[in-house]
């Protein structure tokens, strides 16, 4: 009996539109009879409303059914109050509101999903049965933890049930828990292309549901190009609807040093692109809380020792700075590194990281220190040194990433660093550093099995900026002929559908899976500015967040195909683009209205 249940829920998720779901829940049962919702809902959290309802609901929905014009809005526009002394109510408040101002202020009409000329809408009738009641049950209490965790401390999971009754129970151990419900609860349901009704077609729905990594993220380049706030924020609500949980600003580089440090006011004077073209303190501040409000850790990494240009801004404390042919000291112009062995650098350091680490401690639990890329032909060009041997150099590097990182630990932080520090320079980092890989080759493997906490950022599946040709200019003759016909380093393109094929934990022993902890899909942003940055990101993004999430395979094992997962994710794009996120499209119009298999290519 059960054996059949399971069957026919399977078959239900294949072929109806509540596969939509997204990220897929761990576990779901659903049925088949419509039930509409509207804005007299009532909402209680632990037992006390959420808001007040008027006391005729038949009214309210009488008005909702009349006019568009006449929904009410539901707390649309709450603003919570600041950080960082986050209560678990304000949360969820929050999360409530962008739950319904998503059914209801930004709903989805399926048309483009559904057959074309069908009637694929349940008929609008007074005495059909409507969602009454939201109960919201948190099981836990927060504490300081839940708003800035150490990856794997935080329980995310939740249960949702939505009855036949018109009551919907959502149960969930944190107030984090609680938004992934909400966000699961907003997608249930589509607007009537009336404008006046809103309806879910496959009550009574069952879910349970809970993350498969920890780490859950992008990790956004700013340094490149400057990206005004908006653009910040919009990509954490992207993160925020496909239950990710990660924003990683790479917030500085040679280009540019767009972070404003009181302490050391030259860095942007000097090192941002233009004098409004950089995050205040308030700014930064106003990143993290609106990442903890919906549950998204922002992480910042200021890159060293390598990719640093602040010899305008403080001499005497970095070579190599747009030293030509840059291909000696880095891996794209310009250059620029602090010098090792230095203490005035120390001193610099000192004063830099107690500014910053002071103003973001409160919000998040880790820092990022960079460490990719780095030369030893740096060090050719320190008068002080004046050697590129790798050996003398590594107790001088050892020395200046241990500075740094006692800082980072001093201040309450666990460090971030990228791969080349341990596995090329054989560094020593504290116990609890996360060991960012991109280089692939077996790398997570290697670092996983060492006994590392590692995120996997793999060039060959993750990065999205991938396969677009060639930013750098060549000069006819052996130059134009040697890099003809100027594609990238790191191409192609990262498909929808090779990002879904990797899985971090391939081909790590099991006993090392779970120092694997997740994922981060980077932006490095040489040819991605405002105008275009939606549509790189998204929804290929969402689409390694489905597989740290839920895996990419069902319970049996087996990979899900593409004809399951592509229908879900036009869905997903649609609902994004409904609340402002503007991802690209990935297939044509024709495709999306017919069946999955309509759009296949097997074998012959």
């Amino acid at each position: 009996m059960l054996s059949s249940v399971l069957k026919a829920a399977a078959l239900a998720l294949a072929v109806t539109p509540v596969s939509a779901i997204w990220p897929i829940p761990k576990t779901i049962s659903t049925g088949n009879s419509t039930l509409f919702i509207d804005q007299t809902v009532a909402v209680t959290y632990n037992g006390k409303p959420v808001r007040k309802s008027h006391p005729d609901s038949h009214f309210l929905y009488q008005a909702a059914k009349d006019s568009i014009y006449a929904q009410l809005t539901y707390a649309v526009g709450y603003t919570p109050p600041p950080g960082p002394n986050f209560k678990s109510s304000d949360i969820v408040q929050g999360g409530v509101e962008r739950a319904f101002s998503a059914i209801f202020q930004d709903g989805l009409v399926p048309w483009m999903l559904r057959e074309r000329g069908s009637d694929f809408e349940p008929k609008q009738r007074d005495d059909t049965k409507r969602v009454a009641k939201l109960t919201i049950t948190q099981t836990e209490e927060d504490d300081e933890n839940t708003f800035k965790p150490v990856a794997g401390t935080l329980d995310e999971s939740y249960s949702l049930k939505v009855g036949l009754d018109g009551e919907a129970t959502l149960n969930a151990a944190s107030s984090i828990g609680v938004l992934r419900g909400l966000e699961t609860l907003s997608q249930l349901f589509y607007k009537h292309s009336s404008g006046l009704t809103f309806y879910t077609q496959h009550a009574p729905y069952d879910i349970e549901d809970e993350p498969l990594y920890p780490h859950r993220g992008i990790l956004m380049d700013v340094s490149r190009h400057w990206f005004p706030l908006e653009d910040i924020k919009r990509q954490i609500d992207g993160l925020a609807m496909n239950k990710m949980n990660v924003l990683h600003l790479h917030m500085t580089d040679t280009q540019s040093w767009p972070l404003e440090v009181p302490s050391l006011p030259k860095l942007t004077e000097k090192g941002a692109y233009a004098p409004h073209l950089t995050f205040t303190p308030a700014d930064i501040q106003d990143l993290y809380e609106y990442g903890v409000h919906r549950g998204v850790q922002v992480i910042m990494e200021i890159d060293m020792p390598g990719h640093v240009g602040i010899d305008q801004a403080y001499p005497g404390l970095t070579v190599a700075f747009n030293k030509q042919p840059y291909q000696w000291y880095c891996a794209q112009p310009p250059c620029g590194s602090f010098k090792l062995n230095s203490t005035d650098v120390e001193d610099f350091l000192d004063t830099l990281l107690d500014d910053v680490l002071a103003r973001i401690s409160p919000y998040t639990a880790y820092f990022h220190t960079g460490g990719d890329e780095y030369k030893a032909n740096n060090s050719l060009l320190d008068p002080a040194l004046e050697t590129n041997d790798v050996q003398t150099l590594q107790p001088m590097l050892q020395r200046f990433l241990t500075h740094v990182h006692d800082k980072v630990v001093e201040h309450g932080l666990a460090p971030m660093v990228w791969e080349e520090m341990v596995l090329e320079w054989n560094a020593t980092v504290p116990e609890g550093t996360v060991i960012q890989s991109w280089l692939g080759q077996g790398a997570v493997k290697e670092l996983a099995e060492d006994g590392h906490k590692v995120i996997d950022s793999s060039y060959n599946f993750y990065y999205l900026d991938c396969g677009r040709g060639q930013w750098l200019d060549f000069p006819n003759g052996e130059s134009w002929q040697t890099f003809y016909p100027f594609t990238d380093w790191c191409q192609p393109t990262k498909s929808w559908r090779l990002i879904y094929s990797h899985d971090p934990r391939d081909g790590v022993a099991d006993e090392a899976k779970d120092n694997v902890i997740g994922g981060e899909c980077p932006v490095w942003s040489e040819t991605i500015d405002p105008a275009t940055l939606d549509g790189l990101v998204w929804p290929r993004a969402g689409v390694a967040g489905e597989v740290w999430w839920s895996g990419n395979v069902d319970a049996q094992g087996n990979n899900r195909t593409h004809y399951e997962v592509r229908p879900r994710l036009s869905e997903q794009r649609e609902r994004m683009l409904t609340r402002g996120v503007k991802g690209s499209v990935i297939t044509q119009q024709w495709c999306d209205m017919n069946k999955p298999e309509d759009c296949g290519h097997e074998m012959q």
